[in-house]
């Protein structure tokens, strides 16, 4: 693995999914992430069946250390103040005004560090009417129009997993990164701001832009109607995904792979803009096709035809497939109680060099002794 932030230390003071994803962003880069938790219970995703190894905390907080302060009490904020001296980056997803309360708000902590990036994560921003207002995933994917694309008419529930906690993390780790690499021309830090709305707006940009230049406001179907894509169902009951895009080339394929190399002279599919029109009649011709063949004969026929698809797989499945494992996205490592400890690796590849190391998410308070000996008075 290759360390681009080695030498970075962050101190993480986040709950949940914003703050910490943030933190594992940039850990899985390199940097040193000092993971400040609450006594006793610490981030409240740890809570799991009585104990404190959630897999919802596991899948956050991983290369990271735990440290557990209460910076209410004189003597932890001290050794608080004096990591937050040599950090370069800070990070909390508390509601507005809850980072003052405990004496971490950025205008004191930049005075103790003028170098220091601050980066504060909100639910709707740090001032205006609705920035005191609790807000969590499906808040933030419903106030930016998000969710209303991902809603099922036919039966309207809230499906998936937490996108606008995950994607707001992500873009802090971003405005960071910004943030550090002016810090290399200045000598000085910033103040990183982001909110769940903010970022899922930003992420919901291409309906704002359908809306903008032409008056249209997008719907569940809007984009898979555009980009004909599909899930069918196959005779052993799995299924298929398909795009199938705007090339003809595509198309010709599929049509060959189920055996009706005529299709386009029905009107219907003749062209793009036809199989838009009739998305409903593709789907039904589709799902009588596919019912035919397993799964594993679809896949066969579909590649020998280049057309684009892949398995629907579940997560029992994904990394199985042959591609998965050439690219070794399962890693493992020690499990602090023993055992092996298993995650996906980053993503991002320097130098053909891929970041297969990685720590277990720490248990609470593991750094207590190392921190408390390194600032002893």
């Amino acid at each position: 693995m290759i360390k681009v932030l080695e030498g970075v230390r962050v101190i993480e003071q986040g709950t949940f999914i914003t703050g910490p994803n943030a933190g594992m962003l940039l850990a899985d880069l390199g940097a040193e992430v000092i993971k400040i938790e609450q006594p006793e219970n610490g981030d409240p995703f740890r809570a799991f069946n009585g104990g404190l190894y959630s897999p919802h905390f596991q899948t956050y907080n991983r290369n990271k250390r735990s440290a557990t302060l209460n910076t209410k009490a004189p003597e932890d904020l001290a050794v608080f103040d004096q990591l937050i001296q040599e950090a370069d980056v800070y990070i909390q997803n508390f509601r507005p005004g809850a980072a003052e309360r405990l004496g971490a708000g950025q205008e004191r902590l930049r005075a103790l560090n003028p170098r220091l990036i601050y980066c504060a994560i909100s639910g709707f921003g740090q001032d205006g009417p609705a920035a005191k207002r609790p807000a969590y995933d499906t808040v933030a994917q419903a106030a930016s129009g998000f969710l209303n694309l991902l809603i099922n008419p036919a039966n309207p529930r809230v499906v998936g997993p937490a996108l606008a906690d995950a994607i707001t993390g992500f873009y802090a780790a971003y405005g960071i990164l910004g943030a550090l690499y002016e810090r290399n021309q200045t000598g000085l830090g910033r103040l990183v701001e982001v909110s769940m709305l903010e970022s899922m707006c930003h992420f919901n940009l291409d309906a704002f832009t359908h809306y903008f230049s032409e008056g249209e406001v997008m719907n569940a179907y809007s984009r898979p109607s555009v980009s004909q894509s599909y899930v069918v169902r196959c005779s052993d009951n799995k299924w298929i995904a398909l795009h199938m895009s705007s090339p003809e080339k595509f198309w010709q394929g599929l049509a060959n792979a189920i055996d009706k190399p005529n299709l386009f002279q029905d009107a219907r599919f003749s062209d793009r803009a036809a199989r838009i029109a009739h998305q409903e009649d593709m789907l039904k011709l589709l799902g009588d096709c596919f019912a035919c063949r397993t799964r594993d004969e679809w896949c066969i026929r579909l590649a020998d035809e280049d057309v684009p698809y892949s398995p629907m797989y579940d997560s029992s499945e994904a990394l199985k497939d042959p591609q998965a494992c050439h690219l070794q996205l399962e890693i493992s490592a020690a499990h602090p109680d023993g055992g092996v400890w298993s995650t996906v690796r980053s993503p991002v590849t320097f130098d053909h060099v891929r970041p297969l190391s990685v720590t277990a998410p720490p248990k609470l308070g593991e750094y207590n002794h190392e921190l408390r000996t390194k600032f002893k008075r």
